[in-house]
């Protein structure tokens, strides 16, 4: 392969990275809307309704993830996660992966 070929290669690479992370924020922003979220959590996912919900901007993602899976699951069923299970029973899991990404990159 020759030096130019392996540039357009790295830079082709490198322009889909970006493409696909702007995209997966406006997909997660479009699901957060969707979904309810700011209804409880706010619009910036950092102002919530009540004091005992959580702000979840900049959750990493994996836990963010794993929250919503273990209500979805009904693994985790403390109080405040009641209305969360409704709500969850929509989402897909690609839709988990979309929101819990987005969700991360809130500052």
């Amino acid at each position: 392969m020759s030096k130019r070929i392996k540039i357009g290669a790295i830079l082709a690479t490198s322009l889909v990275i970006t493409l696909s992370g702007t995209a997966f924020a406006a997909d997660g922003a479009a699901i957060y809307t969707a979904k309810g979220c700011s209804a409880c959590h706010g619009a910036d996912a950092k102002t919530p309704i009540m004091p005992a919900y959580p702000k979840i901007a900049g959750q990493a993602k994996e836990y963010t993830s794993q929250q919503m899976k273990d209500i979805k699951s009904g693994a985790r069923s403390n109080g405040q996660s009641a209305t969360m299970k409704g709500i969850m029973a929509g989402v897909s899991e690609e839709e988990i992966a979309t929101l819990s990404e987005y969700l991360a990159g809130l500052k």
